[in-house]
């Protein structure tokens, strides 16, 4: 039964929200889904979520990589991981930005895809 439930591929909307659900989990604040499907052609959905430290972050990024690899999904390509102030890992469909406070102040990516809609978290 488990291998089944992993051999179906989620669905891009269910995937943003998986991500969103391993930050929160971990401990992740100011939890953000932007549906950009209709602004951008690279992804559907970019998760935002503010770790306290560099630690929490990495640890936020580690443990969607582990739960994402167990259900057969691993990112086509990971940033930021060596300094941990800006993770990025992208899913394709969706794609998790964990940031620790100041670089998600610097770069602002709410306002800059302001227009996006937001989905809860």
């Amino acid at each position: 039964m488990e291998a089944s439930r992993a051999a179906r591929p989620l669905g891009s909307e269910e995937l943003a929200r998986r991500l969103a659900a391993i930050a929160d989990d971990k401990q992740a604040t100011d939890l953000v889904i932007l549906d950009v499907a209709d602004l951008v052609g690279y992804t559907d959905f970019l998760v935002l979520a503010t770790a306290r430290n560099e630690r929490l972050a990495k640890a936020i990024a580690d443990d969607a990589r582990v739960q994402l690899k167990a259900e057969g999904l691993l990112p086509a390509r990971a940033e930021g991981e060596r300094e941990a102030r800006w993770i990025l890992l992208d899913y394709v469909d969706a794609v998790l930005h964990v940031f620790v406070p100041e670089t998600r102040e610097l770069y602002r990516l709410e306002q800059l895809w302001g227009e996006a809609p937001k989905l809860e978290a």
